[in-house]
């Protein structure tokens, strides 16, 4: 006869995973953003990808969001600070999607990537009994295939790849930047001012190694190209004039 006892520990060695949709009446937990550094870094990884046209209808691109699973018969929501997924399941258009259940509604995700802070949030914790850990959660009941951990005061970026079901720190990386083979991208950190916040931040670069640039840095750009022509066109009508001819008769 199985006692309880080793029941509990049989599904703590191996859980049972099941995949259910939230009754569309239940009530989620919010989670308090800690500080405003947070949303800031997560609003500028997804606008770089909108801005360079890499975020098709079907991928779902979240911050603080809960992702679902099921576990031992326990219903276990994480929301981690970003994630994105590469393909979901379309809701009607009138309804907002208010939480995610891998394998039931699309795919698991791509990368969720967390924000260390001064309170610790269990990004390291692997506890296995309800309600587990975070890395434990990532690693064990959804595997998703890259989990990062960002630390916004030091700069430091840790990324964890799925290995044989373990997750394992990326040491050999090209200029500092990690691949994440869904987005086609290298994730790293910038130093810089964005929104008034002068610190690190979290950034995309493409294959060639150019960073994916925020608005305002298309603005910029957009200003130096403008000013470039204007400059060349000066230097044009300068040149017509020291050889009689003047630029306003041409057409």
């Amino acid at each position: 006869m199985v006692t309880t006892q080793e029941t509990t520990i049989n599904q703590l060695i191996t859980p049972v995973i099941t995949w259910e949709k939230l009754p569309d009446d239940f009530l989620l937990e919010d989670e308090p953003v800690e500080n405003t550094t947070q949303p800031l870094i997560a609003g500028a990884l997804r606008e770089s990808l909108e801005l360079a046209s890499l975020i098709q209808p079907e991928m779902l691109i979240a911050s603080n969001f809960g992702l679902c699973a099921t576990v031992n018969g326990e219903l276990v929501i994480k929301a981690p600070d970003w994630v994105y997924i590469k393909q979901v399941q379309p809701i009607e258009a009138e309804k907002a999607r208010k939480s995610y259940t891998p394998n039931l509604q699309g795919d698991i995700p791509s990368i969720v990537i967390e924000f260390l802070s001064e309170t610790e949030g269990g990004e390291y914790s692997v506890k296995r009994s309800y309600p587990p850990g975070k890395w434990y959660f990532y690693e064990q009941i959804l595997q998703v295939p890259i989990y990062a951990i960002f630390e916004p005061v030091t700069g430091q970026l840790e990324v964890h790849y799925l290995q044989n079901g373990r997750y394992e720190l990326d040491k050999i990386n090209q200029n500092s930047r990690y691949w994440v083979e869904d987005l086609k991208l290298f994730l790293g950190v910038w130093k810089g001012e964005k929104e008034q916040r002068n610190g690190y931040w979290l950034r995309w670069w493409d294959e060639g190694g150019n960073l994916l640039p925020w608005a305002v840095e298309k603005v910029q750009q957009e200003r130096q190209r403008t000013a470039q022509e204007h400059q060349r066109a000066e230097k044009l009508a300068d040149f017509l004039r020291s050889q009689g001819i003047n630029p306003d008769d041409i057409c």
